[in-house]
C-alpha cells in the first residue's frame, strides 16, 4: 500500500516550508519532498528576506536564524554606459529590533527553516522528485515520486516547486508550456570580500547591510533589474530580464552579468572579490494576470509556482511566506470540516485577495506589459536624466538659465522618440 499523510508539500522553499511549519504545529501529518540534496541547495533568490511575514511563521526567528545583514539602506541607481543617477534611503532604525529586512544566503537559511518544520513534526525527504499527481476521478489524492514504490497518498497536496511548475500544469490549474513574457531569467554570483571592505565601500557601520537595485544600462535597456546585496563577507550580484527579451535580442544572461560587473560605477565595488558561487533561475514576472488557478480538489499552489512575485517592488520572499501561511490556514479549515474539495479550499484564494499579496499584484497588473512595450523607460530616459544632471552640475561660468535651455533642447530633440507628458501620464496610471 502507498504511504499516507494528511498533507504533502512539494518543494522546500520559503512558501512550502511556511505551509509545513504551520500545519505540523497544528498536529497535521505532513511530508515535504525536496528535489535537492538539502533545502536551499537548488533554491535561488536575490537575497532579501523580510522580517514581518517571516515572523508570522517563526516568531523571533532573527535571534537564531543564519541571517547575513539587516538592511539599513536601500538604493536605486539609473545607469547609462558611464554614469549613475542615484536615489536612496537610509535609516539606522532598520538596524535594530524588530528590523525590517535582512540579506540571506538560501543554502543556509532554507536549511535552518526546514529544521523548524522538522522540529514541529514534519517529515522532510530530500533528493526526491515528485513526477506526477495521483488522482481519483477529478480529485488529487497524492503524488507519484521518482523513488521505488514512491506513491504517497494525502488529503491535500501543496505545490511549491517554483516558477516553471509542471505539477500546476498537471493539476489542470495552468496552461501547458512556458510563456516567455511572464518569466525572467536571473543569474547571480556570490563574490567573497572581507567584511571590513564591504562596510567601507558601501559606507556601512559594522554588521549593517545595504541593497542596490540597478536599472537602465545594467540590463542593456531590457525590462528587468540588476542588484548588489551585501552579505557578511560576500556580495550577491545578479541581473534578471524577461525571457522573451533575451530571446528577441539573442543574448546570453551571463553576458549581461559580465556587462554589469564591468560598468565603471560597479567595478570598484567588486574589486578584489573572489567568485564563490554561480546560480541561475526563473522568476515569475507576469504579475496578477499570470496567476494560475490557485486551488482544486485536494490541491493548492503557493509561492513562485503561483506566480506570486511583485517585481516592481522587489518582493518575493514575503509573498511566498504569506501564501504558504494562508494555504496552511485554508487546509486547517478544510481539515476541521473533513472536506478538501475545491469549494472549501477556495478560501485560500479569498484570503490572498484580502491580504496585501493580491491587492498589491492587482494594483500593478498592467506594469509588466507596459514596461515590456516601452523600453525607452530603460534606455532613453536614463540617458536624458544623466545628460541633464551633467549639464546642470558642470560649473563652467554658463548662466543657469542657459543651462536650463540646453537641457530643454535636449529633451525636445527627442520628440520623435518620446512624448514626455503622455509617458508620464501613462506611467502614473500604471503605477497607481
Amino acid at each position: 500500500m502507498a504511504l499516507r499523510f494528511e498533507a504533502v508539500v512539494v518543494g522546500a522553499g520559503p512558501a512550502g516550508l511556511a505551509a509545513a511549519i504551520v500545519l505540523a504545529r497544528a498536529g497535521v501529518e505532513v511530508v515535504i519532498f525536496e528535489r535537492g540534496e538539502h533545502p536551499g541547495s537548488k533554491n535561488v533568490m536575490g537575497g532579501v528576506l523580510y522580517r514581518h511575514p517571516t515572523e508570522a511563521v517563526v516568531p523571533g526567528f532573527y535571534r537564531e536564524a543564519p541571517l547575513e545583514r539587516p538592511v539599513v539602506e536601500q538604493r536605486l541607481w539609473l545607469l547609462t554606459d558611464d554614469a549613475a543617477l542615484t536615489l536612496g534611503y537610509k535609516n539606522t532604525v532598520f538596524g535594530a529590533e524588530p528590523y525590517n529586512a535582512f540579506t540571506v544566503l538560501r543554502a543556509r537559511f532554507d536549511r535552518w527553516l526546514a529544521a523548524q518544520a522538522v522540529a514541529a513534526g514534519a517529515l522532510l525527504i530530500n533528493e526526491t522528485v515528485v513526477e506526477d499527481l495521483l488522482w481519483e476521478k477529478d480529485r488529487v489524492v497524492g503524488v507519484k515520486t521518482g523513488r521505488a514504490e514512491g506513491d504517497v497518498r494525502a488529503d491535500v497536496v501543496i505545490i511549491a516547486e517554483g516558477a516553471n511548475s509542471l505539477l500546476t500544469q498537471k493539476a489542470g490549474l495552468k496552461k501547458d508550456g512556458i510563456n516567455t513574457n511572464q518569466l525572467a531569467v536571473a543569474v547571480k554570483e556570490i563574490i567573497a570580500l572581507p567584511r571590513e571592505k564591504i562596510e567601507d565601500r558601501f559606507n556601512l557601520e559594522e554588521g549593517q547591510g545595504c541593497t542596490i537595485e540597478l536599472l537602465g544600462d545594467a540590463t542593456k535597456g531590457m525590462m528587468g533589474t540588476a542588484f548588489i546585496y551585501t552579505n557578511k563577507d560576500s556580495l550577491s550580484v545578479g541581473v534578471g530580464v524577461l525571457l522573451s527579451s533575451l530571446i528577441r535580442r539573442r543574448l546570453n544572461p551571463n553576458d549581461l552579468l559580465e556587462h554589469l560587473k564591468s560598468h565603471p560605477m560597479i567595478r570598484r565595488l567588486l574589486s578584489g572579490g573572489e567568485i564563490r558561487e554561480y546560480q541561475a533561475h526563473l522568476i515569475p514576472e507576469g504579475g496578477y494576470r499570470a496567476i494560475p488557478r490557485l486551488y482544486g480538489n485536494g490541491v493548492l499552489v503557493v509561492g513562485d509556482a503561483a506566480m506570486l512575485v511583485n517585481g516592481i517592488h522587489r518582493e518575493g520572499s514575503n509573498l511566498a511566506m504569506t501564501s504558504g501561511l494562508l494555504a496552511a490556514q485554508a487546509v486547517l479549515a478544510a481539515r476541521e470540516k473533513g472536506d478538501y474539495s475545491a469549494a472549501t479550499l477556495a478560501r485560500y484564494r479569498d484570503m490572498l485577495e484580502e491580504s496585501f499579496v493580491l491587492q498589491d499584484l492587482k494594483k500593478y497588473q498592467d506594469a509588466p506589459f507596459f514596461f515590456d512595450q516601452n523600453p525607452h523607460f530603460f534606455i532613453l530616459y536614463p540617458q536624458l536624466l544623466s545628460r541633464a544632471a551633467r549639464e546642470f552640475l558642470t560649473v563652467d561660468n554658463v548662466p543657469k538659465r542657459e543651462k536650463q535651455k540646453r537641457i530643454w533642447r535636449e529633451i525636445t530633440a527627442e520628440r520623435s522618440r518620446i512624448q514626455l507628458a503622455g509617458d508620464l501620464y501613462r506611467l502614473w496610471k500604471v503605477m497607481g
